[in-house]
């Protein structure tokens, strides 16, 4: 008699399987804990994780419609990118080759370049091209082994082209396999209508531009997208192995409020303005601190409560211990750095010592960093930022996730949570970031279904 239960995958072999497993973000010396199983096997029923152990266990306990072997390969959990622009119109090649020669970031964004000029193509772009451009980009991710990624608005910075990126944003979570976080950034620049009317367009943000993202939001107006999604659609079979077994759970996507806190861009009080009233309205809080000066923003992130803090290139130790304290995680962008070709990368190994949680994000927009490969930003910050290649596992999965609102159900393979997973061609873990230069994902599997096989 078959006693065996049926499922819908099984994943088996894997030379290692890397669970990632543990209480909320992981700090310090627990930002090393992969939780790796030597030839291990994971199950999956209807779209979420049923089981996982040493492959002669499960193979016992379960028959499989569908079964991978991945004898000699890693199996993880999908990457989570934390830090996106990945709505946009347009490229700036050009200011690839002024940096070349010598000019500065900010020079150029003082010039009108820079952010300033996506804007004006992302402005021109209509609805349609927009999520022509940017459906190849998540493709790219995707094949890259990343299954969540946070995306920001921010090249529209008035009202309507906002709300036109943040519905691109919906249309492709909806259409894509890709789950994507948004988040409100018209904090992005000072639009050039407002040129020496820095507080005026502050105003407009926080009068205009927030009020109407954040009533779309809680009314779920999605623009004609998927919306709410299930954890458990059913509860015979291997599904009643799921906690919360007994009923329907529905979630969506968190939205987030974020402010580019620099010089050129937002001060410190401007940005304070911003975030304490997205928080009025109930918007979860990010803001870029720090990248090239330190104004005080990641003070300001601990104290305000926020959610993460990005870039911290420039952060003081005194508000790293804020941090710290406060619990933001620190997402890191080491691809930003590499691509403005400076030296200068945040401090990641003094952060995991004070017990900052780190995250990774390969901030992809068209100036700074042209990156879909989350496996390139991991072997970018084992090399400057020095994290060991599992912290910078971790900082990609479970604390990225966290990053991104979304740690309850993606970032670590553990029974209950949606069944994201990688399969890489390589025999070890270490090799993700020791070998760089070609793309090591070989399997992409998305709520239990194979979306990339090489």
């Amino acid at each position: 008699m078959n006693t065996q239960m049926p499922v819908d995958l099984l994943i088996h072999s894997a030379a290692q399987l890397l669970t990632v497993a543990g209480p909320g973000p992981k700090c310090s010396a627990a930002q090393r804990e992969i939780g790796l199983l030597e030839d291990g096997a994971v199950a999956v029923a209807e779209g979420h994780i049923v089981a996982l152990g040493p492959t002669a266990e499960l193979r016992q306990r379960f028959s499989a419609r569908e079964t991978i072997d991945a004898t000699g390969r890693v199996v993880l959990p999908g990457f989570v990118d934390a830090h996106t622009h990945a709505v946009f119109a347009g490229e700036r090649a050009g200011e690839f080759e002024q940096r070349l020669a010598g000019a500065s970031y900010l020079e150029i964004m003082a010039a009108g370049g820079g952010i300033m000029a996506t804007v004006r193509a992302t402005r021109a772009a209509s609805l349609e091209q927009l999520l022509a451009e940017s459906r190849p980009r998540l493709d790219a991710m995707l094949a890259h082994g990343t299954t969540t990624a946070e995306v920001k608005t921010g090249y529209g910075l008035n009202t309507a082209d906002e709300l036109k990126i943040l519905a691109a944003i919906h249309r492709l979570d909806a259409e894509h396999p890709l789950d994507l976080v948004p988040t409100f950034l018209g904090a992005h620049a000072i639009p050039g209508e407002y040129a020496g009317q820095a507080d005026e367009y502050v105003d407009l943000i926080i009068q205009e531009m927030l009020p109407i993202v954040a009533r779309d939001e809680g009314r779920g107006m999605r623009r004609g997208v998927r919306g709410m999604r299930y954890e458990v659609r059913r509860t015979e079979d291997a599904s009643s192995l799921l906690p919360h077994n007994s009923s329907l759970i529905p979630h969506s996507s968190p939205l987030f409020c974020d402010v580019f806190c620099e010089e050129g861009a937002f001060t410190l009080a401007q940005s304070r303005r911003i975030l304490e009233a997205a928080r009025r309205l109930g918007l979860g809080l990010k803001i870029h601190a720090d990248e090239f000066t330190a104004l005080g923003g990641a003070a300001l992130a601990a104290e305000l409560g926020a959610t993460s803090a990005d870039h911290l290139a420039a952060t003081p130790e005194e508000d790293l211990r804020r941090l710290a304290a406060a619990g933001v995680i620190a997402v890191l962008l080491p691809g930003t750095t590499f691509g403005l070709g400076q030296t200068h990368y945040a401090d990641a190994r003094r952060m995991i010592e004070l017990g900052v949680p780190v995250a990774l994000g390969s901030d992809l927009n068209p100036g700074t960093c042209w990156c879909e490969s989350m496996p390139f930003i991991i072997a970018l910050a084992c090399r400057y930022l020095r994290l060991t290649p599992a912290e910078a596992i971790v900082a990609a999965t479970r604390n990225a996730a966290y990053a991104s609102g979304v740690g309850d159900r993606v970032g670590s393979l553990e029974v209950g949570k949606q069944a994201d997973i990688i399969i890489l061609a390589l025999p070890d873990y270490r090799h993700l970031a020791y070998r760089f230069g070609r793309n090591p994902v070989q399997t992409v599997i998305k709520t239990g279904e194979v979306v990339v096989r090489a």
